[in-house]
């Protein structure tokens, strides 16, 4: 769907008494869905976007008494904001899993910016101990991905 157009509706969903949208194209479906403040836009298969949840003011009670220890090994960080997956496509075998040993230069995983799938390849070698993202999930620029020991 074309950028322009996706902003489009999403000017008209804020600006309406319209609380969802959901549109069906050749190129896939795209679903808006307003909640406090902006929209949410959801795009399948392609692109997915996630708005923060809204943060209460009540006050919760703390789970931890002190600050959680970094975790142990090296992170391999996004180095772009888009939609994080696993593997080449939907159904297929997932680049690693925990406890995969990898080279440095490997592909790890795929994030699509814009509709471009990127190759994300580990930048050391070593194995993997744990994945920090959902497939499909939503992932920032520099945010954790996997740990490599």
């Amino acid at each position: 769907m074309d950028l322009r157009k996706l902003k489009t509706l999403i000017d008209l969903v804020s600006e309406s008494n319209v609380s969802e949208l959901e549109i069906t194209e050749a190129e896939g479906k795209v679903r808006i869905v307003k909640s406090s403040g902006a929209p949410l836009v959801m795009q399948q298969p392609a692109m997915v976007m996630q708005q923060a949840p809204a943060v209460s003011a009540a006050p919760a009670p703390i789970a931890e008494a002190a600050a959680p220890a970094a975790p142990a090994g090296h992170a391999v960080k996004s180095p772009m904001v888009g939609t994080f997956y696993r593997s080449a496509s939907p159904g297929a075998k997932p680049f690693v899993e925990i406890g995969s040993v990898v080279k440095e230069g490997e592909t790890i995983c795929i994030i699509e910016a814009m509709k471009i799938l990127n190759e994300i390849e580990a930048d050391k070698s070593g194995t993997v101990i744990k994945l920090l993202c959902e497939n499909g999930e939503a992932v920032e620029y520099g945010q954790p991905l996997f740990l490599i020991e």
